[in-house]
């Protein structure tokens, strides 16, 4: 006892020293924090007090009449049966500029349904706009609650100009929970993207531009339906990062589809011998191998069907329908060599984008549409059944910047907020970036001239005009 009370006042002393601060560390954070933010903190605090209340007025407790094993000891063979205990599930609290993040555990008949179930009363509760309770682990669940509609906040993306660490995820911004969404590079094919002008397809297609030119290991082409030339367009900051561009000039596209068609197939015929890998994506990209992005911005301009029996509505039909047979060589049999076809359109119904070409594109946004069959061309006929998330209930001027697409590992569709890149910033990332804008078929010779290999059939393989 003489030793207790001889250190007593020193472990008092220890204990208000740590508890004084964790309070200054706290303070700091609210000061420094934005005021989204603070008022998310004070959120988080009311959510821990009252956690307790809650869970067992939204029936998330469990009663276990199994005394502890503590009352097993100290209980007396003739007292009374010790009373059973109401189990709570623990939580973590997390703020952020939207509102809390609860990291949950499960119990014996308080699993993800049950959480899931009572999403509504939390909401209330928590005065959340909408709650989404998601699995997190086994006998784990994030229930994430947002205050503010992430949809309709406008937000702005400085790029850094700095290469991306992982060049097979893109970033595309944030769902109705303010939660990042990655679209997966690898191994796909091709992309869709539809909406009607001024939504935002141009935008979101310049921020994945600006966040990958820093890559040495990414080179882009472009082919832009609107303009006759770059300075027309809205490419116009980010030709210098652009290794091949054309406008809506139908020879001028023919002749790039046909260039990135020859690249495909001098990739397809030497790839394992250089690469030592039949996919690319098994390795991942390089500067001697990068991946190659072709962007096709108003693409019903180079697929149209032109109608008429005069000798030049002829050519241009045999050009279109070539146009379609080229790109279609890409996105079907460009995967696996590092080829990747970005399609826009205002609408992506077969007679702007040919369905031979559209349904092989794993990855399908929608932006704003007008009506239902504009959403169902884009985002396939399920989205019929989720009316909430179409892209038809976008056309409010809120919701410039938001697109819908169909995630994997998730039912329905996803709603997601793309940030606007400015245009000072986009001339930016071109400007400092131009030095890397490199012809990959003049890549893929130099790689072959030094490690002397040549086509499987021994003949060397022709230099790319």
């Amino acid at each position: 006892m003489e030793a207790v009370t001889e250190y007593a006042p020193d472990a008092l002393l220890a204990v208000v020293v740590l508890i004084s601060v964790w309070l200054l560390c706290t303070v700091v954070r609210y000061v420094q924090a934005d005021r989204g933010t603070r008022v998310s903190m004070r959120q988080a605090v009311r959510v821990r007090w009252g956690w307790v209340r809650l869970a067992r007025m939204a029936g998330l407790t469990v009663t276990d009449k199994t005394p502890s094993l503590l009352a097993q000891i100290t209980a007396q063979k003739d007292g009374p049966t010790p009373a059973p205990r109401v189990l709570t599930p623990k939580i973590k609290v997390k703020p952020d500029q939207f509102g809390v993040i609860v990291r949950a555990r499960t119990l014996p008949q308080v699993g993800l349904e049950e959480y899931q179930k009572s999403a509504r009363f939390l909401a209330d509760a928590w005065r959340c706009t909408r709650v989404s309770v998601l699995p997190d682990g086994p006998g784990k669940v994030v229930i994430r609650g947002v205050r503010s509609d992430p949809l309709t906040m406008s937000t702005t993306h400085r790029p850094t100009g700095r290469p991306l660490t992982d060049l097979t995820r893109w970033e595309l911004g944030v769902d109705d929970y303010a939660a990042r969404v990655f679209v997966s590079l690898a191994n796909l094919p091709g992309v869709t993207v539809a909406g009607v002008p001024g939504a935002g397809k141009t935008s979101g297609v310049n921020k994945f531009v600006c966040d990958f030119a820093p890559s040495p290991s990414v080179q882009i082409a472009t082919a832009d339906g609107k303009v006759s030339r770059a300075s027309e367009g809205d490419y116009a900051d980010l030709v210098k990062r652009m290794f091949a561009f054309c406008g809506d000039d139908l020879d001028e596209a023919n002749a790039l589809f046909k260039r990135l068609v020859e690249l495909r197939k001098r990739r397809s015929a030497t790839i394992r011998d250089v690469l030592g890998v039949k996919n690319l994506w098994h390795v991942g990209p390089s500067p001697e191998w990068p991946l190659t992005v072709l962007i096709i911005d108003e693409a019903h301009t180079f697929f149209r069907e032109y109608k008429g029996s005069d000798a030049e509505t002829k050519r241009l039909a045999a050009l279109t329908a070539e146009n379609a047979r080229l790109v279609e060589d890409l996105v079907k049999k460009g995967r696996s060599v590092g080829i990747l076809v970005i399609l826009i359109s205002q609408k992506t119904t077969g007679d702007a984008i040919p369905t031979f070409i559209r349904d092989v594109c794993p990855i399908g946004l929608s932006f704003a549409q007008k009506t239902v069959e504009a959403a169902v061309a884009a985002l396939g006929d399920d989205i019929r059944n989720w009316p909430d998330a179409s892209p038809v209930t976008l056309q409010d001027p809120a919701y410039v910047g938001v697109t819908v697409m169909a995630m994997q590992g998730r039912p329905g569709y996803t709603r997601i907020r793309t940030p606007y890149v400015s245009d000072a910033d986009a001339a930016r990332i071109a400007e400092d970036t131009s030095h890397l804008t490199a012809d990959p078929a003049l890549l893929l010779d130099a790689l072959l001239d030094t490690a002397g290999r040549t086509a499987p059939d021994d003949t060397p393989v022709p230099l790319a005009k």
